[in-house]
This record gives structure tokens, C-alpha cells and sequence, in this order.
């Protein structure tokens, strides 16, 4: 499942992250790449215990944390502290999959990657190419959204970001460990509580929506790891 989750940050959210990570020091992007990644990886990234990371990543989890979108998509358990990284001049990313476990330098916390995200703060306006393509059963998925809005998706699929030929693609990027560990399971649970959400919009307080209710929260009690 791949859902876009418009809107997290403000534009004012977006100015001031631009203003701070344009002021940082950047490194090689490889400072974070599993052994396979490394060898595809171009890409500039700040330091993940850099002052400017550490306040503009719990800037991000605050707007998420107000997003029912993101909390009914992800079902988030644990989410690894956000990081930032900044494409230009024809770097990219080649074809990868993210590691599987992810461990906090900071608290050395583990989590299992089974989401992984990225918030876009460059408009697409600002750069050619640098666009994320995350691939499925279903082909490869082409996303290169506005700058305060992120993509979800598996953190199975293969992806790659393409070429930045003109201007810098600058973004953070994430990974969460859901209390739900399939995908499958998790988009047959968004599914039924988007349409829970629209019974109760159109009927408010109707027997239907309050039966299917009990049969999400059911299922979530069944499928849940805590």
C-alpha cells in the first residue's frame, strides 16, 4: 500500500526547515547505507545527531501525530528518528531495499522497518528528476510531491530515487515499526476504517457504523503487536 499524507508540515514549517537545513553541515549520504546500499548511494545527508536534525525531526512527529490519515495508514508502534538528506547535481540513489531493522544511535532502541517514508521539502518546482519510484506487483510508482507532504509505502519494495539534474532535492526520511507487521493485513484495516468514516459521515451514529467498529477494533485486537 502506498498512500501520499498531504500536508504535514506548513508552508511555514517547510520555510523554517529549509532556512535551518540550508545553514547545516552536510555529509557523504553513505554514513546510514547497509553494505549492498552503499555501492548506489549519492546523496548528501545531515548528521543524524546534528542539533538542526534532532529539532526539525520532532517538528515532524508532532505534525504526525495530528494526522488521522497518517495514524489510521501506519498504525504506528515505533517510529525511528527522522533524517534528512539532499540530492543535486546528478546524484541518486540506485535500486535498494531498506534495511530491516533499523537501531536508534541515540537510545540504541531497535525497530523493524516495516514502513518507510519520506517528506518532500523541495517543491517540485525546484529540481528535475529526483523522483522516488517505489516498485510493487503492480509495476513502479513514480512520486515527487509537494514540498510539506509524504509517501508511505512498504519498507519491502525495491525503490530508487532518479537522477537530480537541475536544482537539489532536499527531504527527510524515516522508517516505522507498526503495531499491525503485515501489509496486507494493514491495508485490509485502512481500508475498513476509511469506510467507517464515511458511513459515519453520511449516517451519523447508525447501527452500521458502530457494527463495523466493533469489527475493526476486533481485528486489530487479533492482528496487534505491542
Amino acid at each position: 500500500m502506498l498512500i501520499t499524507v498531504a500536508d504535514v508540515l506548513t508552508v511555514e514549517q517547510v520555510a523554517r526547515a529549509r532556512q535551518m537545513l540550508d545553514a547545516a553541515e552536510w555529509v557523504d549520504g553513505r554514513v546510514t547505507a547497509g553494505h549492498q546500499s552503499a555501492r548506489t548511494k549519492d546523496n548528501v545527508q545531515l548528521p543524524e545527531s546534528h542539533p538542526v536534525a534532532r529539532e526539525l525531526g520532532e517538528m515532524i512527529l508532532t505534525a504526525l501525530a495530528k494526522s488521522p490519515l497518517f495514524v489510521s495508514a501506519a498504525l504506528p508502534l515505533k517510529v525511528f528518528p527522522p533524517l534528512f538528506n539532499r540530492y543535486s547535481g546528478g546524484q541518486s540513489f540506485g535500486t535498494h531495499v531498506d534495511n530491516a531493522i533499523r537501531q536508534d544511535p541515540r537510545t540504541g532502541g531497535r525497530i523493524r522497518t516495516d514502513l518507510s517514508a519520506t517528506l518532500f521539502l523541495s517543491g517540485p518546482e525546484e529540481y528535475d528528476g529526483g523522483e522516488l519510484a517505489v516498485e510493487d506487483t503492480y509495476g513502479v510508482h513514480s512520486v515527487k510531491l509537494p514540498a510539506g507532504s509524504m509517501v508511505l509505502y512498504p519498507a519491502t519494495s525495491l525503490h530508487h530515487v532518479t537522477p537530480v539534474t537541475r536544482g537539489a532535492r532536499v527531504s527527510s526520511f524515516f522508517w516505522l515499526q507498526s503495531m499491525i507487521r503485515s501489509d496486507g493485513d494493514r491495508t485490509l484495516l485502512f481500508d475498513m476504517d476509511q469506510a467507517i468514516q464515511r458511513v459515519e459521515r453520511e449516517s451519523p451514529g447508525s447501527a452500521a457504523a458502530v457494527q463495523l467498529t466493533g469489527v475493526y477494533h476486533n481485528l486489530l485486537r487479533r492482528w496487534a503487536e505491542m
